[in-house]
């Protein structure tokens, strides 16, 4: 395998509040090579979107405390500062918003925005950043460019407004791309679109890609790899079809079970029981014991006392549990939510 891209090291993430530190990320570990695709999911809360802030420098000059290290191609993005940070921000690293309206400033053209984000990373002419910005609109889509080059974030549908926002994250032609729920609150013809406009545009350019979403059906379309995050921790990460198939970790297998299936009738969709852990007091032992269907079957315990390692369960398929290779952790779907 290449040197990969990135490399991420026990990345952690604390905000300070009234009521004490509120630990976001929690040790995070996780390599990405070029041209690959690698899906982060997890329920809301788990850390997924201050993970892929903190890979952007987002957070720098916040009061956020960020510790480990971020290696892009070999250089620690953590320390960086803000000025620093805008050489890999947009030329390096591209980002697609979850929100594009409210990520595009409602009083500036589309197309100025997406010329602008040009600009800052090339020295070229306003005319010359204009013609790039055009091309990149009919590159992603958008019909006659020309004329949508002047309009407004508000004149575009939400479909179109996420296709802009690809072509600004994607002018620059980075080396990585983060896909922050890059399909939510659209209906699922468009959506097919943008993961395959996604898919085309990385081809074309040969850049990795981390796709930051709940949908487990996106990740298995668009996915080599896979990090199942829980409580601001990679609880579990494998290739996705060793992941279906094959799921370790009883969160992973709950949030499988907790799926529409059209092969079975099952009647009402089965969620995990309990609520995750307060990221103010963080439990002692595994993040998920509480939740955990498997934990009251470890006879001495240590599911609430010792902090489970992020171990290998099978060549490149790791789990942070103590059972994930017993069989008394590989319950059916529907056992481990009951």
């Amino acid at each position: 395998m290449t040197t990969p891209i990135l490399d991420i090291r026990d990345l952690r993430v604390a905000f300070p509040t009234d009521d004490g530190l509120v630990h976001a990320v929690n040790g995070i570990d996780l390599t990405v090579h070029r041209g690959e695709t690698i899906g982060i999911v997890g329920e809301s809360g788990s850390g997924k979107t201050v993970t892929s802030q903190t890979l952007m420098g987002l957070l720098t000059g916040t009061s956020a405390q960020v510790t480990g290290q971020v290696l892009f191609d070999g250089v620690d993005l953590v320390p960086l500062g803000e000025s620093a940070m805008r050489r890999y921000r947009g030329r390096k690293i591209g980002m697609i918003f979850q929100d594009p309206l409210s990520a595009m400033h409602p009083f500036y053209t589309v197309g100025r925005q997406i010329a602008e984000a040009y600009r800052v990373h090339n020295a070229v002419s306003a005319r010359a950043a204009k013609a790039q910005a055009v091309e990149m609109l009919r590159r992603v889509g958008i019909p006659d460019p020309v004329a949508r080059y002047d309009s407004y974030p508000h004149e575009f549908s939400g479909g179109m407004r996420q296709r802009a926002m690809i072509a600004m994250a994607l002018i620059c032609e980075p080396e990585l791309l983060i896909a922050d729920e890059p399909t939510t609150a659209l209906d699922v013809t468009v959506q097919a679109q943008i993961l395959d406009l996604i898919s085309s545009l990385q081809a074309e350019t040969g850049s990795a890609v981390i796709f930051v979403t709940h949908d487990l059906g996106v990740v298995a379309e668009v996915c080599q790899r896979v990090v199942v995050m829980y409580g601001g921790q990679c609880v579990e990460e494998a290739s996705v079809g060793d992941l279906f198939a094959r799921a370790a970790h009883p969160y992973t297998r709950g949030l499988l079970a907790s799926m529409p299936s059209m092969a079975d009738d099952l009647g009402r969709l089965t969620p995990i029981p309990g609520f995750p852990p307060s990221l103010l007091a963080l439990p002692h032992g595994c993040l998920f014991a509480d939740r955990c269907p498997v934990a009251p079957l470890v006879p001495d315990d240590r599911c609430h006392t010792d902090r489970p390692a992020h171990a290998e369960v099978t060549s490149g398929h790791r789990a942070r549990c103590h059972v994930a290779g017993d069989a008394a952790a590989l319950l059916a779907p529907q056992e481990v939510i009951r």
